[in-house]
C-alpha cells in the first residue's frame, strides 16, 4: 500500500513540479533557474512543516508520510535538475551564477526548513 500512496503522491509533485516551471518561464531570462530554486525552496518549507506536524507533534497520521513527505515531495524538488542547472551555468562560462545558484539554493532550502520548522511549532504551541 506504501509503494501506491507514493506513486500517487509522486505523481501529483511532478505535474506540480512541471506547473511550476510553466508558471515561472522566462522569470528568470532563461539564464539564473529561478524556478527549480523556487521549488527546491518550497518543498524544504513544506518538509519542515511536515515533520513537525507528522514526527514531532503527530498532528496528522503516520501514513501521510509516504504520500506527502516521500511522494509528493520527492518528486515536486527537484535536486538532480538542481544539480544540471548548475554544472550548464558552469560548463556555459558563469562561473560566478553557478557557484551563486549553489550556494544560494542550499542556504535558502536550510532556512527554509528550519524557519518551517520553528514557526510550525511556535503556531501549534500557541494553541
Amino acid at each position: 500500500m506504501h509503494w501506491l500512496a507514493v506513486a500517487i503522491g509522486g505523481a501529483i509533485g511532478a505535474l506540480a513540479r512541471y506547473g511550476m516551471s510553466l508558471l515561472m518561464a522566462g522569470a528568470d531570462g532563461h539564464k539564473f533557474p529561478l524556478a527549480t530554486m523556487s521549488v527546491n525552496v518550497l518543498g524544504s518549507f513544506a518538509m519542515g512543516v511536515l515533520f513537525v506536524l507528522v514526527v514531532e507533534k503527530s498532528l496528522l497520521p503516520d501514513s501521510v508520510r509516504p504520500v506527502l513527505m516521500i511522494g509528493f515531495l520527492g518528486a515536486f524538488t527537484t535536486f538532480s535538475t538542481f544539480s544540471l542547472d548548475t554544472l550548464s551555468l558552469w560548463q556555459n562560462g558563469d562561473l560566478f551564477l553557478a557557484l551563486l545558484y549553489a550556494l544560494g539554493t542550499v542556504v535558502s532550502c536550510l532556512a527554509a526548513i528550519s524557519v518551517a520548522v520553528w514557526l510550525t511549532s511556535l503556531v501549534l504551541n500557541t494553541f
